[in-house]
């Protein structure tokens, strides 16, 4: 099983911290014969060296660790995707521009070359009178200026959107939660409809994505008020933190 937190300190570094409250303090720190030790708040290591930050436990960061940092790590893979998604469609929506700034030469080039392309792709196997490919850029070549600048804009608009869930995803900010289901969500009806019209591999997977993405996200991250909420959700990252695990701990030690 992976690891989470001992992953990400040894990437990010151990997250010690030397809280003011004697009793936490006490908790969190050990002397040994190298030096002062501090327990990291992610892997709950005692690590021999001074603490990266210290003052009221109120102020300490909230280090993701355990359920939360695997949760974490899921929402990055998700903003990568959104992010390679979101280039190549302002790749394609680059190349929209340039055909119609060029529109005539490159359909004249276009026809000018196919039919020398022609036997090479019959020695490759390439059937270019069913080639998607070659079918896209006779549409788009008799398509007008205008259209394919609106269609540049909608492409545009698209990764836009695309890059604003990258970007909400990856810092897992609340608002990115949101954006990216809705988001998600509202394109949905779009790929039923392109699925009703033809059933191909690479849209039923990205159909299945993006089900399995905004189910996930609802429910883990109690969006919409599911499965407790935004109370359960702010709990379980109050929770998830040592240090107020090991606060409520000095809590009851006191009382008992």
């Amino acid at each position: 099983m992976i690891d989470f937190s001992l992953r990400a300190c040894s990437r990010h570094g151990h997250a010690t911290f030397a809280p003011d409250e004697p009793e936490l303090r006490e908790r969190l720190h050990v002397t040994t014969v190298a030096g002062e030790a501090w327990r990291c708040l992610r892997c709950e290591t005692f690590v021999v060296g001074p603490p990266r930050g210290s003052g009221p436990a109120s102020t300490a960061p909230e280090v993701p660790r355990g359920k939360l940092l695997r949760d974490l790590a899921i929402m990055r893979i998700l903003s990568v995707e959104r992010g390679v998604r979101g280039l190549v469609i302002v790749l394609i929506g680059i190349g929209v521009i340039r055909i119609r700034g060029s529109h005539e030469q490159l359909q004249d080039a276009f026809n000018r070359e196919l039919p020398l392309i022609r036997p090479i792709a019959e020695q490759l196997g390439w059937d270019m009178d069913t080639s998607k490919v070659v079918h896209f850029f006779i549409k788009a070549f008799s398509m007008s200026a205008e259209t394919l600048l609106l269609i540049a804009v909608g492409l545009f608009i698209y990764a836009g959107i695309l890059m604003v869930e990258a970007i909400g995803l990856w810092l897992a900010k609340r608002w990115g939660e949101y954006f990216a289901v809705v988001a998600t969500s509202v394109f949905i009806p779009l790929e039923i409809y392109e699925l009703s019209e033809r059933l191909t591999l690479f849209r039923i997977v990205v159909f299945a994505l993006n089900i399995a993405a905004v189910v996930w996200l609802v429910w883990s991250k109690r969006l919409f008020g599911v499965n407790g909420g935004a109370p359960a959700y702010h709990a379980e990252h109050a929770a998830e933190s040592l240090l107020t695990v090991e606060h409520a701990a000095a809590r009851e030690a006191a009382q008992a």
